[in-house]
């Protein structure tokens, strides 16, 4: 998958990227990431790609002008691909959403900066708006990272086990279930038994009500929408006799 960025902050991408699983999917030709600086196109001698906003107010707007010449000498006019705005007012990102965009085999992603982009760029260039979730940041590379790192997962072969990305929270409709590793007992606090009987089917169902008793605890409104068994909703009837889900 190829994702092409534009930026003003270009440097902030290259820690994440140069390091684990982003890292490895690049060496071994999963993933291509380009980086563009916005400023690059700004035509004047001091590389301007803010002014005041007409109408008054405080902060900056991203100029409609370099972004347009960036993103259109780069993926085409018009372009040849999706361009994402980054923005807190766009679509909140879901792992369903994340599915969605991982079936285009290129993005362009842009990161907004001060006050936002000039409107024009919304509705002349801009083809979908992902929000990372409620809350404002300083800028859109935080949530270009996101996005990247949440669709890089999805591609077939970036993770060792092929179905590992489905068994994720979300992923599956619920949180996923606890994990434990070795040693089996550390300050007085064992490792579930289940988990080291070798049992496939027990541990199958414990991971699954675990699942279903954290979903319930912490997010039930995602039980609405999630796949369901018989058993399971006789599991959660039991949770429910409880009143409580804790592990």
């Amino acid at each position: 998958m190829r994702f092409d960025v534009f930026t003003l902050f270009p440097e902030v991408f290259y820690p994440y990227l140069d390091a684990s699983i982003l890292k490895r999917a690049q060496e071994e030709g999963y993933l291509d990431v380009g980086l563009h600086n916005i400023r690059d196109w700004a035509l004047d001698k001091h590389h301007v790609t803010d002014d005041l906003p007409y109408g008054g107010g405080g902060g900056m707007v991203m100029k409609p002008e370099p972004i347009f010449r960036a993103v259109e000498e780069v993926v085409g006019r018009p372009p040849r691909c999706p361009v994402v705005l980054m923005t807190p007012q766009g679509e909140r990102l879901t792992q369903d959403k994340a599915a969605s965009l991982s079936e285009y085999p290129h993005l362009a992603l842009l990161a907004g900066h001060y006050e936002g982009v000039d409107e024009r760029v919304r509705q002349h260039l801009v083809t979908h708006e992902i929000s990372i979730g409620d809350y404002v940041l300083t800028g859109g590379e935080l949530p270009a990272l996101v996005l990247i790192d949440a669709l890089t997962r999805l591609i077939a072969g970036v993770l060792g086990d092929p179905r590992a990305a489905e068994k994720d929270s979300h992923a599956m409709g619920l949180l996923e279930h606890p994990h434990y590793t070795r040693p089996a007992e550390f300050r007085g606090w064992q490792v579930p038994e289940v988990l080291r009987s070798g049992h496939h089917a027990r541990i199958a169902r414990w991971r699954r009500e675990q699942a279903l008793r954290r979903t319930w605890k912490r997010r039930p409104e995602l039980l609405q929408d999630a796949d369901l068994s018989p058993e399971d909703e006789a599991f959660l009837a039991s949770l429910r006799e409880e009143g409580d889900g804790d592990a």
